[in-house]
């Protein structure tokens, strides 16, 4: 589930210079278009079908477009993800555990392909979702029936993304408060690049 909400938040990443009027698609189309990277802090919160008591986690990202992020979660647990554009690397440091997948074909028909910005049209349906509380709402929808979630809600206020939500095939609702966004910022290369830490397991590509 977290790599799924690491490639979905990023469609929401960066302000763009917007009039208050434009519309959620506008933003997000803008973003997709200017925003060459990105960082903040995000805090989580994930919802069961079964309507079990929310699970809360909080941290900090950044991107460099295309295909580039770290995705830092700091609290209850520690966990890394980090793609250089080629692989994604995820860190589990209490079970000492590196998992490493190549970036293929599944990208382009998966949320993460918001990421890359590529072929939107091609592998979403796009479309305004109305306003509420002063927030304005994109909605994405998969082509593909093979796409791991149902749909995504971005919400943009005041020409920043401000929210995001995620419904998976499974019931479970995913909500990200994105805070203290900053775009087209300099950002090291290192942020992006992962060596296994001595003594890790490490399972994949």
């Amino acid at each position: 589930m977290r790599l799924l909400i690491l490639a979905l938040w990023a469609v929401s990443l960066a302000a763009v210079s917007l009039g208050a009027q434009a519309s959620g698609l506008d933003q997000l189309k803008s973003f997709l278009a200017e925003a060459k990277t990105a960082r903040g802090s995000f805090v989580q919160t994930v919802v069961a079908k079964s309507g079990r008591k929310p699970q809360q986690s909080q941290g900090f990202f950044a991107l460099s477009r295309p295909g580039k992020f770290r995705w830092s979660y700091e609290r209850p647990y520690q966990q890394l993800l980090v793609s250089d554009g080629d692989k994604l690397w995820s860190y589990d440091p209490d079970l000492k555990q590196v998992t490493v997948k190549k970036l293929g074909a599944a990208f382009g028909s998966s949320p993460a392909a918001i990421l890359a910005g590529d072929s939107l049209d091609k592998n979403f349906v796009l479309k305004d979702a109305g306003a509420a509380e002063g927030v304005e709402f994109v909605e994405a929808t998969p082509r593909s029936q093979d796409s791991s979630f149902e749909r995504l809600r971005i919400g943009f206020k005041d020409r920043l993304p401000r929210m995001m939500e995620v419904r998976d095939n499974f019931g479970q609702t995913t909500t990200l408060l994105l805070n203290q966004l900053e775009s087209n910022v300099a950002l090291p290369a290192s942020l992006f690049h992962f060596a296994p830490p001595k003594g890790a397991d490490v399972v994949g590509e």
